[in-house]
């Protein structure tokens, strides 16, 4: 992994689509959330990030993947992630689940076992951003982006002062 654009600045990097890549990529967002002063930011983030890097790294195994984040002033924080895939990402529906859909899954460890549980990484970006989405690039590939806002993300001032 290379490309960290200032201490302080914007994070720019490329790296191996392996399955470490979530784990790195976490923790260089964490640790420019604390240098920009938004860790309370961080949990959202985190989260957002670990989904979009392990679908890039999904959709294309030993290729490389990049990511951008970057502060958008005063208003949020830019997540986009490029991968090599033109293949577009597909948020699975989100249904309630019920105790009648858990039971034990005798092959859930099973190399390969698909226990039909995978595929909500989109939903949980959705909800967690105040905007996502993709944008295909020239030759081949995509970015997929989330926006995460600071006002939203704003500290409860009247409950620490008790007004």
């Amino acid at each position: 992994m290379g490309g960290i654009t200032g201490i302080t600045g914007d994070l720019d990097i490329v790296c191996l689509a392996a399955w470490t890549a979530p784990g790195q990529v976490r923790s260089l967002i964490e640790y420019r959330l604390a240098g920009w002063g938004l860790d309370r930011l961080v949990d959202d983030a985190v989260l957002i990030a670990g989904e979009l890097v392990a679908n890039a790294v999904q959709t294309t195994p030993d290729g490389e993947i990049r990511v951008r984040f970057a502060r958008e002033g005063e208003a949020a924080v830019l997540l986009a992630v490029w991968d090599s895939s033109d293949a577009m990402p597909v948020a699975t529906p989100v249904k309630e689940l019920t105790l009648d859909d858990i039971e034990p899954d005798a092959r859930a460890l099973d190399d390969g076992h698909d226990d039909g549980t995978g595929g909500w990484g989109l939903p949980i970006v959705q909800a967690l951003s105040d905007g996502c989405g993709v944008q295909r690039t020239e030759p081949q590939g995509k970015w997929v982006w989330a926006r995460i806002s600071l006002t939203d993300h704003a500290p409860e001032l009247s409950s620490r002062y008790g007004d």
